[in-house]
């Protein structure tokens, strides 16, 4: 059977003191999608609360991949994304959390969210996120008790970019986070494409680096099928 993939979503649409519009970041999700539709996976949507989720940077869907996302099947899927709490997760092989300023509101904290990463790392099945995404990550606790980021190698959106992007609407700086619980932060120049992959973690820092997350997931469930 080919791999499933997972992918969750945030239900924010609006962000800090000045309530700046926000939701999923277009090539974040579409990108990562076309490898997966490429790959021939069966690729699942689920958000937080099931309410309908909301998309940000469509003002690039002249990019191919943005385009077939949002008139092909990619958008209306995740239009109708299921609530994560109602979703047997147990026969997914990765999940992949997509980003945007929306999960900085609702993903930090978010305790089914927490139990399902867990789980897929603890069951060694793959867990991704690119940009924001990995905020995904914070406040992951292993069975151990240790944070599910300390000593891993991650790539998330920097605190070099957020000055000049959202510094005065986001709650808190995501590198900043992530390495307070222990990962091992790493920093590419502004904007540039980097994605990496830790054992079964896979995580990118920014827009330009969604595609080399796609990439990478498919890489790892290949290996597995092999």
């Amino acid at each position: 059977m080919n791999p499933k993939v997972l992918i969750v979503v945030s239900n924010a649409n609006s962000i800090g003191p000045n309530n700046k519009r926000t939701g999923t970041f277009l090539p974040e999700v579409a990108h990562p999608y076309a490898e997966f539709e490429n790959a021939g996976y069966q690729i699942d949507f689920a958000s937080l609360t099931g309410e309908s989720p909301f998309l940000d940077g469509l003002n690039l869907a002249d990019d191919p991949e943005n385009l077939k996302f949002l008139t092909g099947k990619g958008w209306e899927d995740m239009h109708s994304a299921k609530k994560l709490s109602e979703v047997n997760t147990s026969g997914y092989d990765a999940v992949f959390v997509p980003g945007g300023l929306a999960p900085m509101v609702d993903m930090a904290e978010a305790p089914e969210l927490k139990k399902v990463l867990a789980d897929f790392y603890e069951s060694n099945r793959v867990v991704a996120a690119v940009c924001h995404g990995p905020v995904s990550l914070l406040n992951v606790k292993l069975s151990d008790g240790s944070y599910l980021v300390n000593g891993k190698n991650i790539a998330a959106f920097t605190t070099a970019e957020e000055e000049n992007y959202a510094k005065a609407d986001v709650a808190f700086d995501l590198q900043t986070a992530l390495t307070e619980q222990g990962a091992i932060f790493h920093a590419a120049e502004p904007w540039s494409a980097n994605s990496i992959a830790d054992g079964n973690i896979v995580t990118g820092q920014n827009p330009a680096s969604a595609k080399g997350v796609g990439e990478k997931i498919v890489a790892l469930l290949e290996a597995k099928k092999a």
